[in-house]
């Protein structure tokens, strides 16, 4: 047997397996300690009752001979693929539905989009960034160029800031708008010049759309709202932030029939991928997948989304009255905060966890240029958040004298 010797390249741990040995270690000595926990972005209300009453219903099909469903297609339910194509058309972005492809998550899909663009790919990630897309691209042992965002330009880095020399010039780019980790998100302007830069140097952008549900300004959900960009973009979303199915686990990916490149179309080609590496997603899931776009299902999950909005003005509200800078939690259910007193953000997140009890996760965790910086996750319970955010007031209170 031959390994992947790319594997000895990743980090010794993942970010969240490091918070949760230190949480681990913490709790073991202070057993009469609770942790109020803003770090992992996992959701803590139910699902809808619309996705609920769906899955129930589909649950039901399955014990009957006329209704019962096997196997189902590849690529996706026809019902779900042409109701999320009408989700798309309904902000003016024309798809058809066999441009859209049903997944067991975007976390699955980001590792699996990579065997589209083959092996020794140059791959550009826009960093802070979710860890993932960088050890995945180093177990396949593609090339990254990580292009650094800060403070100064409100971690939204352009195109114009990628040092021009020849062999910078990328395969493939992440874009994660509304971001994760730093919750700042792209305009129509700034997602214009990441387009016209991909189509100019034959660049293929992987748009992760994960948070879109949560924009409230006038802002693209879609990189697909962007003139051109169907020619140069694929783009990754997920039930799980948007309507609570982390533990149910439904996402989709769409690839435009325009994008091609080297003479090959992309959405064939991920026909054919899906149709060898996969036997889809199960009808019970789908069904519940497909209520969350009804009327009913939207008005519902905006109802929970309204409630991780609140608990992101709480924490803004401390960080407005203690003037310390943050980007994000407006479109965004994370909150990206400057480290108190050029604090490192591993120093910051012991200080937080032995001082209050809060945890959350370090800017580091997220590439090198994350470091002095800390992210706030706003998933947690009302009465969480508000107690985590009257303890951070307490400490980091009377211009830090406790620092």
């Amino acid at each position: 047997m031959i390994p992947n010797k790319n594997y000895n390249n990743l980090k010794d741990s993942y970010l969240f397996f490091g918070i949760a040995q230190k949480t681990k270690k913490y709790l073991a000595e202070h057993p009469d300690k609770k942790l109020l926990r803003l770090g992992i972005g996992d959701v803590s209300l139910p699902l809808a009752p619309a996705v609920i009453r769906a899955l129930h219903e589909a649950v039901d099909d399955q014990a009957t001979k006329e209704n019962f469903h096997g196997y189902m297609p590849e690529c996706g339910a026809p019902f779900l693929r042409e109701t999320i194509a009408k989700y798309y058309n309904g902000r003016g972005v024309e798809l058809v539905s066999d441009e859209v492809f049903v997944s067991s998550g975007a976390s699955d899909e980001l590792g699996d989009i990579l065997d589209l663009f083959g092996r020794d790919k140059t791959v550009m990630i826009l960093e802070p960034a979710y860890p993932a897309y960088v050890d995945a691209n180093i177990i396949g042992g593609n090339r990254i160029i990580r292009l650094a965002a800060g403070q100064e330009n409100g971690f939204l880095p352009l195109p114009s800031e990628i040092p021009q020399e020849e062999d910078m010039y990328p395969d493939l780019i992440y874009i994660c708008s509304p971001n994760n980790p730093t919750g700042a998100t792209f305009d129509y302007a700034g997602l214009k010049e990441w387009v016209d830069y991909a189509n100019a140097v034959g660049a293929v952008i992987l748009f992760d759309a994960a948070y879109e549900a949560f924009i409230e300004e006038d802002i693209p959900h879609s990189i697909f709202e962007v003139e051109d960009a169907k020619k140069c973009a694929i783009e990754i979303c997920s039930l799980s932030k948007t309507a609570g199915f982390t533990g149910t686990r439904l996402g989709y990916t769409v690839i435009p029939k325009a994008l091609e490149r080297g003479g090959m179309n992309f959405n064939a080609m991920w026909v054919r991928n899906r149709t060898t590496k996969t036997n889809g997603v199960s009808y019970i899931i789908q069904k519940g997948g497909a209520a969350v776009f009804s009327d009913e299902g939207q008005k519902q999950i905006h109802e929970n989304i309204n409630v991780y909005k609140r608990n992101a003005k709480c924490i803004m509200s401390v960080l407005d009255e203690l003037g310390i800078w943050y980007t994000g939690g407006k479109n965004a259910p994370y909150v990206w905060m400057k480290c108190p007193n050029n604090m490192g953000s591993w120093e910051f997140f012991d200080l937080l966890l032995n001082e209050i009890q809060v945890v959350g996760t370090p800017g580091e965790g997220f590439g090198k240029c994350g470091e002095g910086y800390f992210r706030f996750s706003t998933f947690g319970s009302i009465e969480d958040t508000e107690e985590a955010a009257r303890r951070l007031k307490e400490l980091l209170g009377d211009k830090n004298e406790k620092l």
